[in-house]
């Protein structure tokens, strides 16, 4: 018996537990603790925590809204509609940022002077400025001085452009705001999954190229079948903290006035004056949103490591 309480008291594995345990119970006193903290102050205040102005006329304009919105809807479909606006801003930055990332780490490493020299220029200026002076520089210097409708620009008979936006084909319209936010998040964030690409590629081993091009295989046909789809397996955690970033710098869309969340959300605290409710929102839905991207991405690195361990 005594041997037996011997090796439990000396088992690392019960350490491991007692220290997560304990984690978690710090954690939990933490969290107690600033909710008290903040339960005492609200009342010091004669304020009270709760989400009832949620129901309450919002009484003020959305510029951009995907979904029929009126100032007489509540707060809680403003906020829907600024919410709308991030996902849509998201999701086509993601996958703008993905193209564009991708084409660019691959031209990092072309044999042609002129491609490679032109994709490091791109990687160095844009991954070395801020975000926010690519956002002013792209709405009020590009879309802001495009010709009127009158002397709209137009790209193969195709796409307008004038300073109320870009018109695409099957009647789309992107305003100036969305636009450039999306142009600012899209190269901004392609900038920096260049880089990844490029360095995902070159951690292939030298002896898989040389074993496509003993099969007779084109170059673009190593890339697509041999060399890439092995550097996707180190490409997917770094993206996944990209896309991450991008989420988070979507925010920065109040600085060209375009209707986000997080826009949407100040609007209703400075008219309410709800701020830590507000917060609390904003908070959990930009946490759900990462942690829904994380866990798309996790779940992608698993099956590529279940995939080529077969």
């Amino acid at each position: 018996m005594s041997n037996w309480k011997i090796r439990w008291w000396r088992d690392v594995r019960f350490w491991r537990w007692a220290a997560q345990l304990l984690a978690v119970l710090l954690l939990v006193l933490t969290v107690l603790m600033l909710g008290s903290n903040l339960n005492r102050n609200l009342q010091q205040l004669g304020l009270q925590l709760g989400f009832g102005f949620l129901n309450s006329q919002a009484g003020f304009a959305i510029g951009e809204s995907a979904i029929p919105y009126e100032p007489s809807d509540p707060y809680r479909y403003a906020l829907a509609v600024g919410l709308l606006n991030s996902l849509k801003i998201m999701v086509a930055g993601i996958v703008l940022a993905t193209m564009v990332g991708v084409t660019v780490g691959i031209a990092r490493l072309s044999d042609n002077w002129l491609v490679r020299q032109l994709a490091l220029v791109y990687v160095e200026v844009l991954r070395n400025t801020p975000l926010l002076l690519q956002l002013f520089f792209w709405y009020f210097v590009v879309f802001l001085e495009l010709p009127p409708v009158q002397q709209q620009l137009s790209l193969v008979g195709l796409v307008q452009l004038n300073n109320r936006g870009i018109f695409l084909p099957g009647n789309i319209h992107l305003s100036p705001e969305f636009s450039a936010l999306l142009l600012g998040l899209t190269f901004y964030t392609g900038s920096f999954i260049a880089e990844i690409v490029r360095g995902a590629i070159q951690s292939v081993p030298l002896g898989q190229w040389e074993a496509a091009r003993a099969l007779g295989l084109k170059p673009t046909l190593i890339m697509r079948l041999v060399i890439f789809p092995q550097a996707l397996q180190v490409m997917i955690p770094p993206l996944t903290s990209q896309y991450l970033n991008l989420i988070k710098n979507s925010s920065l869309a109040i600085a060209v006035g375009y209707p986000d969340v997080y826009a949407v959300a100040s609007t209703t605290f400075n008219q309410t004056g709800r701020a830590v409710e507000v917060m609390l929102l904003l908070l959990a839905t930009y946490l759900v949103m990462s942690l829904s991207i994380s866990g798309v991405m996790n779940r992608w690195n698993h099956l590529l490591l279940h995939r080529s361990s077969r």
